[in-house]
């Protein structure tokens, strides 16, 4: 069974913000589809967007990011600055037409990556997260966070092996078992500092019962009922 909290609503929106988190290898990826179809089928119009991306800017920045090296400030910076346009562009006019937003991967990602696995300051972070994650709106201002999010959770051992068997490594997922470790051990803070938010899912799991684990999760919250309508793709 998932580890789901029930939270509570997200004030002055009308749409649905769910993201998609876990460290390399996790196996979050081939669920992207079942998710969103699943999502459909209950009557959400689904954007299927991820970061680093979901604009032409943010996927420059996402190549940069997966292929550059560079400082380790300087990947917590470029990450938010991906996120901001990501929001003004994709996610929050989507949010405002009603639909549904998967992202796969948001903040928490940076908290982890370069949080406990880079060493960033975890208040800068925080920091940031709050000015860039504040968007306009027609009354006032509000801040743009997940209203549900799907942590797969795999052990980092499990989680290397299943890189050694995939594709060509980017400099993240070329890193080493330590690094992992720490990734891990960041979106576990997260996951502690909001419950309410996290579904923790057990990953290390065949994937038909991942799957199943996932659908519980978007039932429990309640989001897996009403009349079918088509997905739109970010």
């Amino acid at each position: 069974m998932p580890t789901c909290h029930t939270a509570a609503p997200t004030p002055a929106r009308k749409g649905l913000f769910l993201s998609i988190e876990g460290i390399d290898g996790a196996g979050k990826s081939s669920h992207l589809a079942t998710i969103a179809q699943a999502l459909e089928a209950a009557g959400h119009t689904v954007v299927l967007t991820r970061e680093p991306g979901g604009t032409p800017l943010a996927e420059k920045i996402r190549a940069l990011l997966l292929h550059e090296g560079m400082d380790a400030r300087c990947e917590a910076l470029l990450a938010f600055a991906a996120r901001r346009q990501h929001l003004l562009e994709t996610i929050v006019p989507a949010l405002e037409q009603g639909h549904t937003v998967v992202s796969d991967r948001f903040t928490d990602a940076t908290f982890a990556y370069q949080g406990a696995g880079r060493g960033v300051d975890w208040v800068a972070l925080e920091w940031l997260e709050q000015w860039v994650q504040t968007t306009p709106a027609a009354d006032s201002p509000h801040f743009q966070s997940p209203d549900c999010t799907l942590w797969f959770d795999l052990p980092p051992a499990i989680a290397a092996e299943r890189l050694q068997k995939a594709r060509t490594p980017d400099r993240f997922e070329a890193q080493t078992l330590a690094f992992f470790t720490n990734v891990a051990a960041g979106y576990a803070r997260r996951a502690q500092q909001a419950p309410e938010r996290f579904c923790r899912i057990d990953a290390h799991q065949p994937i038909a019962q991942v799957a199943t684990q996932v659908r519980q999760c978007l039932a429990q919250r309640g989001y897996l009922s009403g009349p079918t309508t088509p997905p739109v793709y970010a």
